[in-house]
């Protein structure tokens, strides 16, 4: 897995996960990557700094008496305090907003489980009464889904406020 740090058009940073390289520029080519504050695939990855693992002692890079500590380096990959971030609201307001997506979508659609995308075409195709419904598929299954020009929607499925 790769982390990258991912910038909006809107300048917007979040973190973003990949099985590789590869894959991200598949995901972000086909508008697949999208800022979780304002929704926007026009996405590049930001520049980021590694995070290298030192081998000094705390004592060698200690400062000397009377200096003044060096300023904090932003946080790398995994080591993030979003409380902090200028957007911190947004997207507590946008982890909310999906909460109730996730309640709302329970509430008014039957769950398929793993058949989604064979109920969504058998729904598709008329071979079976039009409803809500919503389940799990697979990167494979979507791409064909969206091939064959059914409409879904792929959403960030929320772990409920009581978990």
């Amino acid at each position: 897995m790769i982390a990258y740090d991912l910038r909006c058009e809107q300048g917007h940073i979040f973190e973003g996960w990949f099985k590789d390289a590869a894959a991200y520029e598949r995901q972000e080519k086909r508008k697949l990557v999208a800022c979780g504050i304002c929704g926007s695939t026009k996405v590049k990855r930001a520049p980021m700094a590694p995070a290298v693992a030192g081998t000094r002692s705390q004592n060698e890079t200690a400062a000397p008496a009377g200096a003044s500590a060096p300023p904090t380096p932003p946080p790398g990959p995994g080591q993030r305090t979003y409380a902090t971030h200028p957007d911190a609201a947004k997207a507590a307001q946008l982890m909310a907003e999906l909460r109730q997506l996730r309640d709302h979508v329970e509430k008014n659609a039957d769950y398929v489980g793993g058949k989604f995308a064979e109920e969504a075409r058998r729904i598709h195709y008329g071979e079976t009464e039009k409803r809500n419904i919503y389940g799990e598929a697979s990167d494979s299954d979507a791409t064909k889904l969206a091939e064959e020009g059914i409409e879904f929607a792929r959403v960030p499925w929320i772990k409920p406020a009581d978990s």
